[in-house]
């Protein structure tokens, strides 16, 4: 498998990428375990289509409120609805479990001489609470924020501010996202890009080619030649 070449900076999504969403139902006391599953589902679901719906409306919300919406809808549509779950699980989704191999990775491509970074539709204040709580802190150069531009992925606006505050070129930038519309969106915007496919998701009909499929991200140190 060919290495891509030429790359400075190894961006992340955070949901589903970095951080486990399915964590917080896991962990979260109230939801019965046979409906963990349906909630995290329905509950993602929602959150995506409302950033979507949102941006072509031209009705920003911060991804705080659009999470809190989105779970309001699953709950209810779930016959979960209650203020104190509620309340506890979008606590919960401010420490998110890394995935397991999610630190190793970060190191290995620091020590290799790749500048790492974070670009998210999450809120400044929940992407500080995620990296924290997860005790990522050091491994991480920057964090982005959609909110800067007040519109979310896959708007190019989103890809093209991280460019600037990294001060570099969509092709010196690799990608990673397990979310196959982003990471065709990226690929699409100039970016090269390695998709985390760890769902099992059917490629997207969509512009844009990723350079790489894996399943984890432990993979991604191999496929980057080192910067010069």
């Amino acid at each position: 498998m060919s290495q891509i070449r030429g790359i400075r900076a190894c961006l992340f999504d955070a949901y589903g990428t970095i951080f486990d969403f399915a964590s917080a139902a896991r962990r979260a006391e109230g939801v019965p375990e046979d409906q963990r599953g349906a909630l995290t589902a329905l509950w993602r679901d929602k959150q995506l289509q409302y950033t979507w719906l949102r941006s072509l409306q031209g009705r920003y919300a911060d991804f705080q409120q659009v999470t809190n919406d989105a779970l309001d809808f699953a709950l209810d549509s779930l016959g979960l609805a209650s203020p104190a779950l509620h309340a506890r699980l979008m606590a919960l989704y401010l420490s998110l479990s890394p995935f397991p191999e999610v630190s190793e990775t970060l190191r290995a491509l620091r020590e290799a001489g790749f500048a790492t970074a974070i670009l998210s539709n999450g809120t400044p204040a929940m992407l500080e609470a995620a990296v924290r709580n997860a005790g990522l802190e050091t491994l991480f150069d920057a964090v982005f924020s959609a909110d800067a531009v007040q519109v979310f992925k896959t708007h190019p606006r989103v890809y093209q501010y991280s460019l600037e505050k990294l001060g570099l070129e969509a092709a010196q930038v690799s990608f990673q996202s397990s979310n196959a519309w982003d990471a065709y969106a990226a690929s699409a915007f100039g970016m090269r890009v390695v998709w985390c496919n760890r769902y099992g998701q059917r490629r997207e009909r969509l512009p844009g080619q990723p350079d790489h499929e894996v399943r984890s991200l432990a993979e991604l140190p191999a496929l980057l030649a080192p910067p010069v």
